[in-house]
């Protein structure tokens, strides 16, 4: 489905050199799989994540989504072939409603209770949100739930990317956010997260270690959680909590 071949992404420092964020990626990602990206921070997990969406363009190398070449294509583009992409930070739309926006990402006009529907799936009291703007009235964690809820309505989604969908969500709501990821994996989509969380790692079909801008390791939880710690020099970056 996904392949990225010689993925490279540099940057200049302020003194002029070259600092390699991500230096000679190859990695595949098959249909139907659940697919969990880890790491230390700052080891280029979520610059990963945005090349393959196209927010940032690689500096060498080849993206190809089912065959095609997508290196060039951008976000746009992207969307249409399939490739959906929450962030971790989610964009706030002044002056669109929940409801305007889900249709949007449906491609059809909702009724009040298809709107609701996708809302429910993401552990929202639908009544309460349906009518309301996408603006800084929401919460972090309310906001986070509308762009999930977006990916679920979008019917064209082949793959879909999330990068740490855990951040800023409560517990209630984490356990609805990996019934989604469940619900995306029985209807054969295929699914990217960038996360430490351990229950998100524990639905993985396999977790990807990356350190330092480069692939360390790809298996799966029992051979790759020691490798993460090892790398961290701690076991604080294995969470099993929350955010609150």
């Amino acid at each position: 489905m996904l392949e990225l071949q010689n993925i490279s992404f540099v940057v200049k420092q302020p003194d002029g050199t070259d600092k390699y964020i991500l230096k000679d990626i190859n990695l595949r990602f098959e249909q139907k799989k659940t697919i969990v990206i880890t790491g230390p921070n700052g080891g280029g997990k979520s610059t990963l994540a945005k090349i393959i969406m196209g927010i940032e363009t690689p500096t060498s190398g080849k993206i190809l989504f089912n065959g095609q070449d997508i290196t060039t294509c951008n976000i746009t583009e992207r969307a249409n072939l399939g490739i959906s992409f929450a962030f971790q930070q989610p964009v706030r739309f002044k002056g669109i409603g929940v409801r305007e926006l889900l249709s949007l990402a449906a491609r059809k006009k909702l009724s009040t209770k298809g709107a609701c529907d996708y809302l429910s799936e993401v552990g929202l009291c639908a009544a309460d949100y349906v009518g309301r703007e996408v603006d800084t009235s929401l919460s972090g964690g309310e906001i986070k739930r509308i762009e999930i809820a977006t990916i679920l309505a979008r019917q064209n989604t082949q793959l879909a990317v999330f990068d740490e969908p855990e951040a800023g969500i409560d517990l209630w709501s984490f356990q609805k956010l990996i019934q989604v990821f469940e619900k995306l994996h029985q209807e054969h989509r295929a699914l990217i997260i960038i996360s430490h969380q351990e229950r998100i790692l524990n639905i993985a079909d396999n977790i990807i270690l990356i350190a330092n801008g480069q692939v360390k390791s790809i298996g799966d939880r029992e051979s790759v959680i020691p490798q993460l710690i090892s790398i961290a020099g701690s076991c604080d970056i294995y969470k099993k909590g929350v955010s609150n």
